[in-house]
């Protein structure tokens, strides 16, 4: 069963809480497995492009189905790769922290993404926070 737009929602209102108790304006992105954005949330004072960078990364996380991190080491190990994903595929690659898949047992239902942290780990902080509201 997939995510619904329910539990998209719930993610989200749980990167926010988080953010408002760090003191961060953040946007966050819900997409579906295959990259389709399903829900965001951009609080009040998260930068303006923090919207497009969170869907980006979502969905970069949902294609390739690796949480950010795997995804970042995957870059460090094959930058030519990475240089050239531009040229051959039709959605922008985006690897940044706070990016991570969202499970229901071993399925993948999607990805999320946090964006506008002003403080390094913010953006993680956020995204380990949403993922929590799901947990069982």
């Amino acid at each position: 069963m997939p995510l619904t737009l329910q539990e998209a929602q719930t993610v989200i209102a749980g990167a926010h809480e988080r953010a408002a108790k760090i003191d961060a304006q953040v946007t966050v992105a819900v997409v579906d497995e295959g990259g389709h954005l399903q829900a965001l949330g951009r609080m009040s004072g998260a930068p303006p492009l923090s919207a497009q960078i969170a869907e980006t990364k979502a969905a970069s996380v949902a294609l390739f189905r690796r949480d950010g991190a795997a995804l970042r080491r995957m870059q460090e190990t094959s930058p030519d790769f990475f240089a050239q994903l531009d040229h051959a595929v039709r959605q922008p690659i985006l690897i940044g922290a706070g990016a991570a898949l969202i499970r229901r047992g071993a399925t993948i239902l999607g990805a999320l993404a946090v964006s506008g942290g002003s403080a390094p780990g913010q953006d993680d902080e956020c995204a380990e926070a949403a993922l929590t509201v799901l947990a069982p």
